[in-house]
């Protein structure tokens, strides 16, 4: 091997102060980070905690709505068979949790004063309605509480997955600055004397990485489980009218 390049694997693997070998383990990048470096890490580390909370707190809602969703289902159509709709609206209460119960409870009790309506006069009756129009939207209403509802924590997840690769860029380019002002002061042109902190600084744009792409695949993720929340409700929704109109006649 030629002496020149045997010097600048030496200058690659050497501290410019000292000859003190540098850590290039991950732990010890990380410990030597410092001055504004800390802030952009503090920052996301901060914004993977929370992204972290959101994921696990949409995942446990979404497995209570459809487990409470799935048991209203499961009950319905026989106390629709029936006609007892009090007890369908009493059983959509004690399923709140899930996203057909608060759709479908809604609908049932705007069919349910509909009906009570129709057959009272009240002192500023104003005549007949169309009980199903009411319903839909009930139904409608409902609807666009309970999805906004479902995307609850999504925005800032989408959030933190595009801005963390640019927070830890942040970070990366502020100790590149660094590293260069300390090779124009201590007049060197070596290797040896920037290496050491751009391999610091580029840490900040892996950690970035590192929130980002979790946040990413977990936001698509909850996404899709939202989408195929919002058809139940739509399919459940109308198979719920279609009956009401059939009961009617």
């Amino acid at each position: 091997m030629s002496l020149p390049v045997t010097e600048t694997i030496q200058q690659l693997v050497l501290a410019a102060e000292g000859g003190q070998k540098l850590d290039f383990s991950l732990q010890g990048m990380i410990s030597s980070i410092e001055g504004f470096g800390v802030v952009v890490a503090g920052v996301l580390a901060i914004m993977s905690v929370y992204s972290l909370g959101v994921v696990a707190e949409r995942l446990f809602s979404y497995a209570r709505a459809n487990g409470a969703s799935r048991k209203f289902a499961e009950a319905l159509p026989a106390l629709l068979k029936d006609g007892k709709f009090q007890e369908a609206i009493d059983l959509a209460k004690a399923q709140k949790r899930g996203h057909l119960p608060r759709v479908l409870g809604m609908a049932l009790a705007e069919y349910k004063n509909g009906l009570e309506a129709l057959s009272n006069k009240g002192p500023k009756d104003i005549g007949d309605f169309d009980i199903v129009a009411a319903v839909n939207r009930a139904i409608d209403r409902g609807s666009l509480r309970t999805v906004n509802e479902l995307r609850r924590g999504l925005g800032a997840l989408a959030t933190i997955g595009s801005t963390a690769p640019f927070v830890g860029l942040l970070g990366t380019v502020w100790g590149i600055i660094k590293a260069f002002q300390k090779m124009a002061i201590e007049g060197g042109g070596g290797l040896g004397t920037v290496s050491g902190a751009i391999a610091e600084a580029l840490i900040n744009t892996a950690f970035g990485l590192l929130v980002a792409i979790p946040a990413v695949m977990f936001f698509n993720n909850l996404t899709n489980r939202v989408e195929e929340m919002t058809v139940d409700i739509t399919d459940a929704s109308t198979e719920l009218v279609d009956f009401f109109m059939k009961e009617g006649r």
